[in-house]
């Protein structure tokens, strides 16, 4: 059993805090980045767009991913409270509402730039597990997104929640929607299973909502909402018609002339 005590600030600059979840965010986009810059794109034009691209990406994740969250997860909350909508620093973050807002981003950038839009939502793809895994890592720290009571072996104590053993349901994701996903998605862009457009952000839908729906079942449900349908949670319940989207991408792109 392992004790959970972390500070969520990871250093001071005068006032300011510099909290892991932030850092989490600005070294996933930076590797992401370079990731793709260094090892995906060959076109030397394509490569200076990808450039442009980026601002579009951040305003997307951070837009989608806040609004996505107030939306789906604490409507009644910031209804009530709506000045602290704005306050992302305290935390709330959907991981689905940003997906969305980056498939925004990048529509409107691609129609800007007259180029398939699927050809950058491929290079998210490939690069957003890298994102997914230092993003993990800082809810473990932050002791959110924490997992249900168990008595393994390797279970967590979040003292800043309460006095129960729980398991590491971060580090879970961490594992498979980050590492895991990303030598998936890395084997099959190497061997060229899928050379169309659309197909790697096809397979990327399918093995995410895979991995959450699965790792949902050791995951605390928010308290906000508890359990829903068949006491599932909420986010196995949003995963299931996004897993739906990528199957059907992937096989609409594998046949499309």
């Amino acid at each position: 059993m392992f004790i959970n005590n972390f500070d969520p600030v990871a250093f001071h600059i005068f006032l300011l805090d510099i909290r892991w979840y932030s850092l989490a965010y600005i070294f996933g986009i930076l590797f992401g980045w370079l990731y793709c810059k260094r090892k995906l794109i060959n076109d030397p034009d394509l490569s200076i767009l990808f450039d442009d691209f980026i601002t579009y990406l951040i305003m997307g994740i951070i837009f989608g991913g806040r609004i996505g969250y107030v939306l789906f997860y604490n409507l009644k909350y910031y209804l009530s409270n709506p000045s602290e909508i704005l306050m992302v620093w305290n935390g709330g973050m959907s991981f689905h509402g940003g997906l969305i807002g980056v498939v925004v981003a990048t529509i409107l950038f691609s129609k800007k730039n007259k180029i398939n839009q699927f050809i950058f939502l491929d290079l998210v793809a490939l690069a957003a597990p890298i994102g997914i895994f230092f993003g993990r890592i800082a809810n473990f720290i932050n002791s959110e997104l924490y997992g249900r009571p168990t008595d393994m072996p390797w279970s967590v104590k979040f003292i800043n929640i309460d006095d129960v053993n729980r398991h590491p349901s971060q580090l879970y994701e961490a594992f498979f929607e980050g590492a895991v996903l990303f030598i998936i998605l890395r084997y099959f862009y190497k061997k060229k299973y899928f050379k169309k457009p659309g197909q790697i952000s096809g397979l990327f839908l399918i093995f995410y909502s895979l991995f959450r729906f699965v790792t949902e079942f050791l995951r605390a449900p928010d308290p906000q909402i508890g359990y829903l349908i068949l006491d599932f949670t909420f986010g196995q319940i949003i995963s299931v018609p996004f897993l739906i989207l990528g199957t059907i991408l992937l096989f609409y792109k594998k046949n499309e002339n």
